[in-house]
């Protein structure tokens, strides 16, 4: 507890520290902007990447941004751990640190060696991406205790509030994914994980979705959030594998025996298997949610490329632009739930398959 208690200070400390530049500086970085032409690739990565601050808003020649801690450890200068805003919104470098611009370690920072080379270090910084994973998971645990509370309290009354809301998910979870899925007898072990997995899908899915803070992270479009959710569901699959799950795999039945020898042809197709099932739930997941948010983006990009060519055109070009990206907005509204639906569906196949007996030719005729 006195640990967590001392992280909780640390970082709000962070958190208090200046959240914009002054005025001078802004007005000089406005300028140095403005004689840029507009890049869309750069404006759609910036939204969707992670990033070492939090932008609420630009107000002005002043942006204002929540920095965040960054905690670096480097092989030849030790640990450091300081806030964001001494990047200046990765223009300037501190303590020998800065975010690179380009390059293979591209909004990454990275290390500037005395010979001038740059290196990465290990960096366990407090992102944009993991500061909005923290409040999701705060906002799991309010929804859930709460209503779990008012179900202690008045379990035989009809639900209300929150509860009406929660309740049929719930229970469209456990009818038409887990039952039939796993089975009656079996389902129940594995419930709280998929109900834990949808909610936490589909909550930083429609938090992606809100466009100010503490909204707009695209957290389920970070591929390395994505990896550790299916790792999770590899290895509870894994794990429960029956051994008729693991020879069939091996020694699959019913396979023509020049399939298996002398190359293993099929044995070799279900142990890839076994892996690519986490590689799907990774990628699609992932790039589901990533193209929704180009999509919309690229749409309201257009704007500003019209407006470069003729300031009627990008008033001609805006509404057609903000229809389109309004659109978007409502169709991720269901893939948000989709994607959501679709990784804790194949979640229970899984167990699903790795749970089932096969029975053999000579038991079938017993």
């Amino acid at each position: 507890m006195t640990l967590l208690r001392s992280l909780v200070i640390v970082f709000v400390t962070f958190l208090a520290s200046p959240t914009f530049l002054s005025a001078n500086e802004e007005h000089a970085a406005s300028d140095t902007i403005s004689r840029k032409k507009f890049n869309t690739g750069d404006m759609i990565f910036s939204h969707i990447k992670d990033s070492y601050e939090w932008h609420i808003t630009t107000i002005g020649h002043t942006h204002i941004s929540i920095p965040l801690p960054v905690l670096l450890y480097s092989e030849t200068s030790g640990f450091h751990s300081f806030s964001s805003s001494n990047f200046h919104h990765g223009e300037e470098a501190y303590q020998g640190f800065h975010i690179a611009s380009e390059g293979k370690y591209q909004r990454k920072v990275v290390e500037t060696m005395p010979d001038g080379t740059e290196v990465k270090p290990w960096d366990f910084s407090i992102t944009k991406n993991v500061t909005s994973l923290f409040i999701s998971i705060i906002l799991l645990l309010v929804i859930f205790l709460s209503v779990a509370k008012r179900y202690k309290e008045n379990f035989a009354r009809a639900p209300k509030g929150i509860q009406s809301w929660i309740e049929p998910i719930v229970v469209f979870i456990v009818e038409d994914i887990a039952i039939p899925s796993i089975g009656k007898e079996k389902y129940q072990r594995y419930l709280p994980f998929l109900l834990t997995i949808f909610f936490f899908i589909f909550i930083n899915n429609m938090m992606g979705l809100v466009p100010f803070f503490p909204g707009g992270a695209n957290v389920t479009g970070d591929i390395s959030v994505t990896v550790v959710l299916a790792l999770f569901t590899f290895a509870i699959t894994s794990y429960s594998g029956t051994k008729d799950y693991w020879m069939h795999i091996v020694n699959a039945p019913g396979i023509p025996l020049w399939l298996k020898i002398p190359i293993p042809l099929m044995p070799i197709v279900e142990i890839i298997s076994v892996f690519i099932k986490p590689f799907v739930l990774t990628i699609r997941l992932f790039a589901n949610m990533t193209a929704g948010h180009i999509v919309a983006l690229g749409f309201y990009s257009l704007i500003f490329i019209f407006a470069e060519k003729s300031i009627f055109a990008g008033y001609g070009i805006s509404v057609l632009s903000i229809v389109f990206t309004v659109f978007m907005g409502l169709l991720e509204l269901l893939v948000a739930f989709i994607q959501a639906y679709v990784f804790t569906l194949l979640s229970a196949l899984y167990f699903g398959l790795a749970l089932e007996k096969h029975v053999h030719p000579e038991e079938a005729h017993k």
